[in-house]
């Protein structure tokens, strides 16, 4: 019994999670990978072109081509927990209204989490675009640039999506080319858009990253991994030798996100972000980041797979940050945050995620 209840609430949570999620599985994320995340580390395909299709000779048949869809493995780097007391109730009994309040912000408060480093990855691995101004008048010519960049590289365009935030939404909704989902097909209306604009499918996302406007991409090239490492459950505390007569709701998830290809995402700025280049440092486990930032920052400071991403005009607590020196310590698959400061407050921002290659083996 304690097993199917542990089943039916993290059955629960999850489905709390993918309502929660702006940053959601299918439409900005695939899940396309081999393995367990709960065992530390999956495989995931990945390949930069298609099956070739040729003609067919009826008499002499046609030769094999080698497809070159490589499996890069990626470790499960995030590991989050839940663990709320529920006082004065034994494990057996906790009202179901109660449980289902508990289950509820759970599901809340993992989903946030997980959009948090999804959109982190994204802005990480993906293609950096500055643009000087974006408002009404500007904002279909510059999802028109994106649209067509993506279109030479390659990228589908059934499926494109643009994650905007609230301010560059306002814009959106003011631009007489803009579709409103209501017009739109059920599909569309179930990933969460609200509407259509060249090509891409418009998604609100509530987010206060200094100078982000908007991430454009398609779920071909994101993956995202999870899995329960500890099924959601109802944990009696009376054994702890410190609480009595209360339990828990416990539970505690996996993740990881993967970028598959650069030019898959696009990130775009206004007016200005701060763009990396990472190579590996003199001390094992090191790298160096180089920096270039147009703005106005005065010096920069960094942190290493934020919680939160830096807010414009915040101040910010990182680690202080030389181009071309500070040695960071760091390991594959870490995103860092730099943040370009002015009079101790955020005025831009960049985003890396290192790859093993940066990193002084």
């Amino acid at each position: 019994m304690a097993h199917n209840l542990q089943d039916k609430y993290s059955d629960l949570v999850l489905a709390k999670l993918r309502n929660e999620l702006a940053l959601k599985d299918g439409v900005v994320f695939n899940n396309d990978y081999d393995g367990d995340p709960a065992a530390g580390a999956v495989k995931i395909p990945t390949r930069d072109d298609e099956v070739a299709a040729s003609d067919y000779d009826r008499a002499t048949g046609l030769a094999p081509t080698t497809g070159n869809t490589a499996y890069v493995t990626l470790p499960i780097n995030r590991d989050k927990a839940v663990n709320e007391i529920i006082d004065g109730y034994e494990a057996s009994a906790v009202p179901d209204s109660l449980v289902a309040e508990r289950l509820d912000s759970a599901g809340y408060s993992l989903g946030r989490a997980m959009d948090i480093d999804g959109a982190t990855e994204l802005l990480g691995a993906g293609t950096v675009v500055v643009i000087s101004v974006l408002d009404k008048d500007t904002v279909y010519g510059i999802l028109v640039d994106q649209r067509t960049r993506m279109s030479k590289d390659n990228i589908p365009a059934a499926g494109r999506y643009a994650l905007c935030t609230p301010d560059v939404i306002a814009s959106v909704v003011r631009s007489p080319e803009f579709t409103q989902a209501s017009s739109l097909g059920d599909e569309v209306k179930q990933s969460g858009a609200i509407g259509r604009l060249a090509g891409f499918n418009v998604i609100e996302f509530n987010d206060d990253t200094a100078n982000l406007a908007l991430i454009c991409g398609h779920p071909r090239f994101a993956t995202r991994v999870n899995a329960w490492q500890a099924p959601v459950r109802l944990q009696s505390l009376d054994g702890s030798g410190k609480y009595i007569g209360a339990s828990a709701v416990q539970g505690r998830l996996v993740y990881a996100h993967k970028v598959l290809r650069q030019k898959g995402v696009r990130c775009v700025y206004a007016p200005t972000a701060v763009t990396l280049a990472a190579a590996a440092g003199a001390a094992t486990g090191t790298t160096v980041v180089t920096i270039s930032d147009a703005g106005s920052a005065t010096s920069h400071r960094y942190t290493r797979n934020p919680a939160a991403r830096a807010v414009f005009g915040a101040a910010y607590a990182g680690t202080a940050l030389t181009s071309g020196s500070t040695a960071i310590t760091a390991t594959a698959g870490d995103v860092l945050e730099v943040a370009g400061m002015l009079d101790s407050k955020v005025v831009s921002v960049g985003y890396l995620t290192l790859t093993a290659a940066a990193i002084k083996a």
